[in-house]
C-alpha cells in the first residue's frame, strides 16, 4: 500500500495556502504550510516532504534564494509558483533546480495536477530493462537513480534523471520538444522548460557542455543522445 505523499505549500498570501491546502487535501496528500522561507526551511528540518509548492515572491527571503539552499542538500521536487509569467522569469527558475514554474493564474485544479505529474516523474522504486546505463564518463544507475561523472556522483534533481534516461535508454532516437513536454512534463510547458533543463544537465555531465557529447540538439526538432551503453 502506497503511503500519503507530503506536500510543503510556501506562500505569504494566507488566502492561496488555505486554498491549496483545500485542494491537495482533497486529492489525500498530507499539506505542510509555511509563510515564508524561515517557516519553510524549519518544515524541511524537521521532515522530509514529497514535493514543495513554491512563491517566488516573499518578504525576506525569495523563493529563488530557498529553492537555491534546498538545492544544496536535497533534490525533493520544487514547482514554483508565482504571479510573473515572464520567460526570464521562468528560466530562472528552473535553472535554479525547479521542475516546474507555474503562473498563479493557474486554477487549483492545474496546479494540483502538475504536482501530481512531478510525483509520477520522481516515483520511487522504478526500474528500467537495463539497471545501469554505462557509457565510460557517464553512467547512469536507474535502479539507484544516480549518475556517475568519471566515478564521482553527480547531484540529479528528479525531472532532471529522468530527462537525461528517457534520451540514454533510446540513443539517436530523436525526441521532439512535444514529445519531452508530454513525457516528463503531462504536455504543460514550452521550449524553455526542456532547454533549460537539458542547460542544466549538460553543465553536470558534458567534458565541455559548448561541444556536447553526450546530448545533440537536432535544431528546430529537439533532441538525442550520442552513444551506446559498454
Amino acid at each position: 500500500m502506497n503511503s500519503v505523499r507530503s506536500v510543503l505549500v510556501v506562500d505569504d498570501d494566507q488566502a492561496i495556502v488555505e486554498l491549496m491546502r483545500d485542494f491537495l487535501g482533497a486529492e489525500g496528500f498530507r499539506v505542510e504550510t509555511a509563510l515564508n522561507a524561515r517557516e519553510a526551511q524549519t518544515v524541511l528540518d524537521r521532515a522530509p516532504v514529497d514535493c514543495v509548492l513554491l512563491d517566488v515572491m516573499m518578504p525576506g527571503e525569495s523563493g529563488f534564494e530557498l529553492s537555491r539552499r534546498v538545492r544544496r542538500t536535497s533534490d525533493v521536487p520544487i514547482l514554483f509558483l508565482s504571479a510573473r509569467g515572464e520567460d526570464v522569469d521562468k528560466i530562472r527558475g528552473l535553472g535554479l533546480g525547479g521542475d516546474d514554474y507555474i503562473v498563479k493564474s493557474a486554477t487549483p485544479a492545474e496546479v494540483v495536477a502538475r504536482v501530481k505529474a512531478v510525483l509520477r516523474r520522481s516515483g520511487r522504486g522504478q526500474t528500467a530493462p537495463e539497471a545501469v546505463l554505462d557509457f565510460g564518463h557517464l553512467v547512469i544507475d536507474v535502479r539507484a537513480r544516480e549518475v556517475r561523472v568519471d566515478r564521482q556522483l553527480v547531484p540529479f534533481t528528479p525531472r532532471e534523471f529522468d530527462l537525461l534516461w528517457m534520451l540514454a535508454e533510446r540513443p539517436r532516437q530523436v525526441f521532439t520538444y512535444e514529445q519531452l513536454l508530454d513525457r516528463l512534463w503531462d504536455g504543460v510547458g514550452d521550449r524553455h522548460t526542456v532547454t533549460v533543463h537539458i542547460g542544466r544537465i549538460r553543465e553536470k555531465v558534458e567534458p565541455n557542455p559548448n561541444d556536447p557529447r553526450y546530448i545533440a540538439t537536432v535544431w528546430g526538432v529537439g533532441y538525442r543522445f550520442e552513444g551506446e551503453p559498454q
